[in-house]
C-alpha cells in the first residue's frame, strides 16, 4: 500500500554530512515547463509494478561545464551548492520492462514545483518525473488501482531522499579513482539496512560518477537489485567530480 510519510521539509543538516545541500530557499518564481509526452521512442506502456528505483544524481558532475540559463538554479547557484540531488521514484516492472507515461496528465501547479525545486532542482525535470513515472503509482501498485496524486508521489519521494546519508564526497573525490563498488559500499555503511548489492552505480562514458540507483520491492523497503537493472561493473574505476 502506498503510504504517503509525513513531517518532510526543505530543511538539511550540514553538506558534508549528507551530501546533499547545506541550505536552499527555492525560488519565488518557478519556469512554467513545457509539457512532458509519450512519444514513439517513449511510449505508454501500463503494467504491474515490481518494484521502485530510487534515482539520484551528483550534481556536481551534471553541471559540469553547464553555463545556460536553464541550469543556472542547479549549477549557478550563490546559496546552494548542490551535491546529491533527486532524478525521480521510478516504478520498475515485474519483468525488464517497465511502466510509463500511464495517463495523461496537465502541467504541474507552481507550488509543487516550488515545493521540490530544492531537491529536483529543475521544473522541466519535476514535470517528467510526474508524467512519465508519478502516473503509472497506484494505490495497490496495480494498473487498475487508484492512482495518486502529484504531492503524494513527490511527498514519498521526498521522504525517501531526504532520509538518505552520505560518505564523505570530497574526500572521494580527491581520489584519483575508486571502483564502483567502492562508492556502493561506503554508501551503504552510512545507511543502516542499506547493502550495496541494493544500489547500481552509473557513470558518463569517461567515467565519472554519474548517479546512485537504490532498489526498493513494492513496500518501498530497500531490496537486492535484480540483475537487469544497469550500472556499471562493481569493479569499474570510477572517478568523483568535486
Amino acid at each position: 500500500m502506498f503510504r504517503l510519510l509525513l513531517g518532510v521539509t526543505l530543511t538539511f543538516a550540514p553538506a558534508a554530512a549528507l551530501a546533499q545541500v547545506e541550505q536552499c530557499t527555492p525560488p519565488r518564481t518557478v519556469p512554467r515547463p513545457r509539457p512532458d509526452l509519450p512519444s514513439a521512442s517513449q511510449p505508454k506502456r501500463v503494467l504491474p509494478i515490481g518494484g521502485y528505483t530510487l534515482a539520484i544524481t551528483w550534481s556536481p558532475q551534471y553541471c559540469a561545464g553547464k553555463t545556460g540559463a536553464r541550469d543556472a538554479f542547479q549549477c549557478a547557484n550563490r546559496t546552494a551548492r548542490f551535491g546529491f540531488t533527486l532524478h525521480g521514484l521510478w516504478p520498475d516492472g515485474v519483468g525488464k520492462d517497465w511502466p510509463q507515461y500511464c495517463r495523461a496528465t496537465g502541467i504541474l501547479s507552481r507550488a509543487t514545483i516550488r515545493q521540490n525545486m530544492c531537491v529536483t532542482p529543475s521544473a522541466q525535470l519535476i514535470q517528467h518525473e510526474w508524467a512519465k513515472h508519478g502516473t503509472c503509482m497506484t494505490a495497490n501498485g496495480q494498473p487498475n488501482g487508484q492512482p495518486i496524486r502529484p504531492d503524494a508521489y513527490f511527498g514519498k519521494s521526498r521522504a525517501l531522499y531526504q532520509a538518505l546519508r552520505f560518505p564523505d564526497m570530497a574526500a572521494l573525490a580527491r581520489r584519483e579513482s575508486v571502483t564502483a563498488g567502492q562508492i556502493a559500499r561506503a554508501v551503504a555503511d552510512a545507511n543502516p539496512g542499506i547493502r550495496p548489492d541494493m544500489m547500481r552505480v552509473t557513470a558518463t562514458r569517461d567515467g565519472w560518477l554519474d548517479e546512485l540507483w537504490l532498489c526498493l520491492d513494492r513496500r518501498f523497503r530497500y531490496a537486492k537489485c535484480p540483475a537487469h537493472q544497469g550500472g556499471v561493473n562493481e569493479g569499474a574505476k570510477v572517478r568523483v567530480r568535486g
